[in-house]
């Protein structure tokens, strides 16, 4: 088998020698951070404003004249 049929790995330590435990830590900190980017080249993916959860949020309602009005609307 030549050096081109060998697959590569996915880590490589560098320096120092780190224990199992660590290693551990270490793949499943990339694993999270390549599966959370959803394979889109780490761009957010855009999200409607209907969907939006922070549409359920809203300022609380201030007394005074025009509150009736403000309440109503978005902000």
């Amino acid at each position: 088998m030549s050096d081109e049929d060998t697959p590569r790995p996915l880590l490589q330590v560098v320096r120092g020698t780190p224990d199992d435990v660590e290693l551990a830590a270490l793949t499943s900190v990339i694993a999270a951070a390549a599966s959370h980017s959803g394979g889109n080249g780490g761009q957010a993916k855009r999200r409607s404003l209907w969907g939006d959860p922070a549409s359920r949020l809203r300022m609380p309602i201030q007394p005074g004249p025009g509150a009736w009005r403000a309440s109503g609307l978005p902000r």
